[in-house]
């Protein structure tokens, strides 16, 4: 009886056991199969988080679907392209700066992008947003300007503000106190405009409309170096005076000039034997009017003040040698002057009614033409 009972619990015993490892194959395929679903979903549901971010990303990078917008964006020099990236996102012609920079250096962004004014449309994907923001893009407004031969630093900032280049204060504060990066610029004395005075090269330019006026100054600045340069800069060395000292004697020439390239160099003439001290009636004085109307101009006076006896530094009748620098900013021909004068005896010259300029070795000489009917006071 009792071995019978035996049985039966063992035989119960087994039938459990077997019950529950059944159950417990049930529970992991469950399991297994529960994970794997749940990872299916979650592939397709990264893929499709994916394929539609990726999608987004697409659509901004190469302009698709996006709703019309043109927008001006001003690129200023130093600008990185994580700021140029800010201002495009806050103009609303892209939408992901992050993705803007990632993918810049495919389009080579640093070295196309230039300062300027651009007027740009969401129609316009990364390649041609960047193409587009370069000198002589066809998208941002231009204007020319020429900048006459002669034109002082104040002169040339009233043309480009007029000619909508850019405004008087931000030319006026770029002239005075921004740090150019040229060896010819005086950084060390900010505060005043005649630091540029003679640099900025005139010539005809192609600006944009509301340009930085930083980079148009540059623009004038950058033309200066390059114009100056090669044989003419090696002349300038080996003279007897600096690049400043000639730009300066350039600049007087230029404002006494009226006639061709050979009365520059008669004219240079006169003040390189005036400088030399060789002449003991006048000694080193250049006695130039030009530089006296130069000293009024930039202390806001008006020309009728015009006195020999003017307290300035410019004052080229109270004060021997070259004025404190240059009066205007002289044309190519008038730098070459100052660097290559005319081999004479003149110490004098004057205008004539016949329309050119008159020398004189002699004092005598030249007051004789002055008291005559020939002569044409300023």
């Amino acid at each position: 009886m009792a071995d019978r009972k035996n049985n039966e619990t063992t035989s119960w015993n087994a039938d459990e056991v077997r019950r529950q490892q059944t159950q417990r194959k049930q529970r992991k395929k469950m399991r297994r199969t529960r994970f794997w679903a749940i990872y299916c979903a979650g592939v397709v549901l990264g893929s499709c988080l994916l394929a539609g971010l990726g999608w987004l990303m697409v659509n901004d990078v190469c302009a698709l679907n996006k709703a019309p917008l043109t927008a001006t964006v001003e690129i200023e020099k130093g600008d990185s392209v994580g700021q140029i990236a800010s201002k495009l996102k806050k103009a609303g012609i892209i939408k992901y700066k992050l993705l803007f920079v990632i993918t810049s250096p495919l389009f080579h962004a640093k070295d196309t992008i230039q300062p300027g004014s651009y007027e740009l449309n969401t129609d316009m994907d990364y390649n041609c947003i960047i193409d587009s923001m370069q000198q002589g893009s066809s998208v941002a407004g231009t204007v020319k300007v020429t900048i006459p031969e002669g034109y002082s630093v104040q002169e040339t900032i009233q043309l480009l503000a007029d000619s909508d280049v850019s405004n008087v204060e931000d030319l006026t504060e770029a002239a005075k106190n921004h740090v150019f990066d040229y060896t010819f610029v005086d950084n060390e004395n900010l505060g005043s405009i005649t630091r540029l005075e003679g640099f900025l090269f005139p010539d005809t330019y192609e600006f944009f409309h509301k340009e930085d006026a930083v980079s148009a100054l540059d623009r004038l600045l950058s033309n200066f170096q390059t114009r100056v340069s090669g044989e003419l800069l090696t002349d300038i060395e080996n003279s007897q005076y600096s690049l400043r000292e000639i730009v300066t004697l350039a600049s007087i020439i230029e404002k006494e000039a009226i006639g061709d390239d050979e009365e520059r160099a008669n004219i240079s003439s006169v003040f390189y034997n005036r400088l030399s001290g060789d002449n003991s009636e006048i000694g080193t004085a250049l006695q130039s009017d030009a530089t006296i109307y130069y000293a009024l101009h930039i202390a806001g006076m008006d020309d009728t003040q015009f006195s020999t006896d003017l307290d300035s530094p410019y004052n080229t009748y109270k004060h021997g040698g070259l004025p404190a620098g240059p009066i205007c900013n002289p044309s190519l021909s008038s730098i070459k002057a100052a660097v290559h004068p005319s081999d004479t005896g003149y110490y004098y010259f004057a205008y004539g009614k016949d329309g050119v300029s008159h020398f004189f070795r002699t004092y005598d000489e030249h007051l004789a033409f002055v008291n005559s009917d020939m002569y044409a006071p300023d």
